[in-house]
């Protein structure tokens, strides 16, 4: 069975707890170096250690007069050391708290998502090995193409959450920094090995320069490759509510005993959560703009981006969190209907074959075009008196004159199309 969504340990990072026990932490590492660095006394970091915590209620209330959260940070911490208050947030300044505490929640989030991705991977793998030979017809523009397999449908995905994966790793790695360089990126009140022994203990890459705050190019990043995933996400979720649909009906997502689809029409079993992950791709796109957005700050740095910040990092990763983990319990439940995929793929009376009855021709000395045209001919017979392919193919002189029913039979087979199936699944690596 799948696990349950993972959205409180998310929700858990973005939480005022988590965050405020984070710039805690920076206060006092810094403090750490600093002491290193024979700036602050030892035996104050000590005491300050012991004495400091957080009360995020206390936090709020000042907040409220201050209207600033770090200085009432600060100074709701300093309440409780005394006289070695004098020497917390040292040569700080708010963004070498903020950007440094985002650092850690996004690489928080990010290890949240690989781990969906990762089971999200494993249960495309399973099915796609499950129905590797399962044969579906193939469309293009919404009209039947040529036969395929469901099997391949799902190692493309597959294959597509695999770059997805791959694709957040790395912008994961790109947004795990901080910065404790000052008010505008020059060290001026702190020293640069003050930065390296915060962010190392935090498990951060100290940026390469900054002004008061991380270059904002990062976090956009980070939320456009959100986005790609969530686009995936939508993609995969509008094929199958194609597949889900009463004209075709090859696949559904799963529907539990109780469930509801209208509180009209009790027959309806609706894609509900496919519906619902192709709405949501959608928050996660206009985030990522908002990101864009952010980039372009006034000279040093303005607070422009900050207050769409804590909207669009904690929603992203909390929607994608969500949307992957309902996703997998779509897949591991799917319900794979092989009868009406068989009949959809005889539909169409044997058009599907029309391609290879071209080459076919082809091969008997015809140019192309005149193959083309023979084969279009009988092909809109099909379309237009509803008989079948072959039947319309040995009506045509034309045609009866080049390939004989055994031919047609032969060419007309399954097999033909889906021989290089375990090749693919191969080059994938299932």
């Amino acid at each position: 069975m799948i696990e349950r969504y993972s959205l409180p340990k998310m929700s858990a990072v973005w939480q005022d707890d988590f965050k405020f026990k984070t710039m805690l932490d920076i206060e006092i590492l810094a403090l750490e170096a600093l002491a290193k660095l024979h700036k602050v006394p030892p035996s104050s970091v000590s005491r300050i250690k012991k004495k400091a915590k957080i009360n995020v209620s206390r936090i709020k209330k000042l907040e409220e007069k201050t209207h600033h959260d770090v200085v009432a940070f600060v100074n709701s911490v300093g309440q409780n050391i005394g006289q070695d208050a004098r020497y917390l947030h040292f040569g700080l300044t708010s963004s070498d708290l903020l950007d440094t505490t985002l650092g850690v929640q996004l690489k928080s989030a990010s290890d949240i998502l690989i781990q969906d991705l990762k089971r999200l991977l494993s249960v495309l793998s399973k099915k796609a090995k499950k129905y590797k030979d399962m044969a579906c017809i193939g469309r293009t523009h919404g009209v039947h193409a040529e036969p395929t397999t469901l099997g391949l449908k799902l190692a493309l995905w597959f294959d597509e959450t695999r770059r997805n994966l791959r694709r957040l790793e790395t912008a994961k790695e790109e947004v795990s920094v901080g910065k404790i360089s000052g008010a505008v990126g020059t060290y001026a009140n702190i020293e640069p090995e003050v930065e390296s022994y915060v962010c190392g203990k935090l498990g951060l890459k100290s940026v390469n320069i900054s002004t008061q705050v991380i270059q904002r190019d990062v976090y956009a990043q980070y939320l456009a490759t959100l986005a790609v995933i969530g686009a995936s996400l939508e993609k995969f979720a509008t094929e199958i509510r194609h597949l889900q649909k009463t004209e075709v009906r090859e696949a559904e997502e799963p529907f539990a005993k109780g469930q509801k689809g209208s509180s009209a029409m009790p027959h309806k079993r609706n894609p509900v959560i496919c519906e619902r992950i192709c709405g949501l791709s959608r928050i996660l796109r206009g985030n990522a703009v908002v990101a864009l957005e952010n980039v372009a700050l006034w000279h040093e740095r303005d607070i422009s981006h900050s207050s769409a910040e804590r909207v669009i990092f904690p929603d992203s990763t909390m929607l994608l969190d969500y949307m992957l983990n309902k996703f997998t319990a779509v897949i591991d439940g799917l319900l794979v209907y092989p009868d009406n995929m068989l009949s959809n793929l005889i539909k169409t009376r044997g058009l599907i074959f029309s391609q290879r009855v071209l080459l076919s021709l082809m091969e008997t000395g015809l140019a192309r075009s005149e193959a083309y045209d023979l084969v279009q001919r009988c092909a809109m017979r099909v379309w237009q008196e509803n008989i079948d392919f072959q039947d319309a193919l040995l009506d045509d002189t034309d045609v009866a004159g080049l390939l004989t029913k055994a031919d047609l039979e032969k060419i007309c087979s399954l097999d033909y199309y889906l021989r290089h199936v375990n090749k693919i699944f191969r080059k994938v690596g299932l």
